[in-house]
């Protein structure tokens, strides 16, 4: 059984866990401000609890996004560096996938739709079906919240994630959305449970190859186009 350490920081919540085999621990700190600091400490705190030393790790796993892209690139950048110190490979992995996967965790769906806050307006959001593992039944994608679609499935669909709070009107009267988990997000536990997969299956990089997972072409805007973008809203 492998042993992977995970590093999820593409939301508000920080997190590390490590999986040993059926041993899952992890460690969480809220604060965008303090991912960069938090990190590397739970990542110690949880070797010490284990017993073992970062090299005795076989792949470190992290959210490569979508999400926060400030928390992406830090996971990203965090990740790297503990693999070139440790000549570890890196699996990145898909934070919508990791969201399904605590979705069908919790409730044991099997079709899911992960929908998580991409500020300005929008959401990121993908759609799933675990069938021992989960597939990609739409991809991930970026849009405004009433411009979710996700495909017809025969089976009850889950919803979850914090883009259902966010924009509650925008969702407001759509069959899946009733019973929606908003409080689920990307956590470095199910990012674990998928990198453990992912390395058992091949699908490791080298640290140098890594890259975080992007969705919007523009992530900052100047201080004009903000107020063409509010007034445009405004005026909608």
């Amino acid at each position: 059984m492998s042993i992977i350490l995970a590093i999820e920081t593409s939301s508000e919540l920080a997190s590390c866990a490590l999986l040993d085999g059926d041993k899952l621990l992890s460690r969480e700190s809220s604060g965008v401000r303090t991912h960069s600091q938090s990190i590397l400490p739970m990542v110690q705190e949880l070797l010490a609890e284990a017993g073992i030393t970062l090299k005795q790790c076989d792949a470190i796993a992290f959210g490569a996004g979508p999400g926060s892209f400030t928390g992406v690139r830090t996971a990203c950048g965090i990740a790297q560096g503990l693999a070139f110190g440790a000549s570890l490979p890196v699996v990145p992995l898909v934070t919508l996938e990791a969201m399904a996967l605590a979705c069908h965790l919790q409730t044991g769906a099997t079709e899911i739709l992960a929908v998580l806050d991409a500020r300005m307006g929008e959401v990121y959001w993908a759609q799933y079906r675990y069938d021992g593992g989960l597939k990609v039944v739409a991809e991930p994608a970026l849009c405004a919240p009433g411009d979710v679609a996700p495909a017809a499935v025969d089976a009850p669909l889950a919803a979850c994630g914090n883009g259902f709070s966010a924009y509650p009107d925008a969702f407001a009267g759509r069959a899946w959305t009733e019973g929606a988990l908003a409080a689920i997000m990307p956590h470095a536990a199910e990012v674990a449970r998928l990198g453990s997969a992912a390395f058992a299956a091949g699908s490791a990089v080298a640290a140098a190859q890594a890259q975080p997972i992007y969705l919007r072409n523009k992530v900052a805007y100047t201080s004009a186009e903000r107020q063409a973008i509010n007034a445009s809203k405004a005026a909608a």
